[in-house]
């Protein structure tokens, strides 16, 4: 795991926490919840890609094909 990733991670949670809170000061409600939604969403693709990739050594290791 790239500490690269780590940061991608913390700086999406802090555009959403950010967002979600100008929208909800402003009336939107609805829209703040989808914003984060889509930033959860945008986050566990990246890390459904990373355990891709640990699941793909791991059988590369033990030679699990």
């Amino acid at each position: 795991m790239d500490i690269d990733l780590i940061f991608r991670i913390a700086a999406i949670g802090i555009i959403v926490a950010v967002l979600t809170q100008v929208l909800i000061r402003s009336g939107r409600e609805e829209q703040a919840m989808m914003t984060t939604l889509a930033g959860l969403i945008v986050v566990l693709g990246m890390l459904v890609r990373e355990i891709s990739g640990l699941f793909g050594t791991i059988q590369q290791l033990f030679g699990l094909y």
